[in-house]
């Protein structure tokens, strides 16, 4: 592996970790203080590993989009095709089928794309205050990334963080997801208490889990 090809992002975590992106490369998060060759050779201990899930992610089949009559598109779990429309006046209207105007139909990546993060914001926001009155959570914001491979986030201020390619995903997937990032609120690790107070919450956490590292890869445009 050429370690001086991986991405390295340093923060104030206290552990290393490694993230196998869409395209195959390794993404390695770390604290700040850690050296390079505490990096290094924490990576090299991990070869076997990312090379197997390497290995996964370039056998999966990404879907990519032209924006076509018939296409197939993904908004919470369900399928749904893309009718191009001359009546609409609304660029992108949901009505048992994906229907676009045909006069943005030259900029349709980016109507999509506004149109999935004005849903993720108002479903996460709701799941979010829901799960946090039911369980005496308390977080600041609410905010949407247009991260590839990281779902969520919780950060030192209390904002909770979701990708807006999360709300193609299955409504139970995406309340994992908030749940996982609310508990980190309290527990701002991956130590056995915070997976213990995960599966509390959310009992089939681990299925959620593998889903997405099953699925994960066919939420996106």
């Amino acid at each position: 592996m050429d370690f001086n090809k991986t991405q390295v992002i340093r923060s104030k975590r206290k552990t290393i970790a490694l993230i196998i992106q869409n395209d195959g490369n390794v993404q390695i998060r770390a604290p700040k203080f850690a050296t390079s060759q505490q990096i290094q050779q924490f990576v090299q201990s991990k070869s076997n590993w990312i090379q197997t899930h390497q290995k996964k992610i370039l056998k999966q089949k990404v879907t990519t989009h032209n924006y076509e009559p018939g296409e197939i598109f993904l908004y919470l779990g369900n399928e749904y095709s893309l009718e191009l429309s001359k009546a609409n006046k609304i660029p992108l209207v949901l009505n048992n089928k994906f229907q676009l105007s045909r006069l943005n139909n030259h900029e349709a990546e980016k109507i999509f794309k506004d149109w999935y993060r004005k849903r993720s914001r108002e479903i996460f926001s709701e799941r979010a205050n829901f799960f946090a009155n039911e369980h005496s959570y308390k977080f600041n914001k609410i905010r949407i990334s247009s991260a590839r491979t990281r779902w969520g986030s919780c950060s030192s201020k209390g904002t909770l963080s979701f990708t807006w390619r999360l709300v193609m995903a299955p409504m139970e997937i995406i309340d994992y997801v908030i749940i996982h990032e609310l508990v980190h609120l309290k527990i701002k690790n991956h130590s056995s208490s915070f997976w213990a107070k995960v599966q509390e919450l959310e009992p089939e956490y681990k299925s959620k889990r593998k889903w997405l590292r099953e699925m994960g890869h066919q939420l996106t445009l």
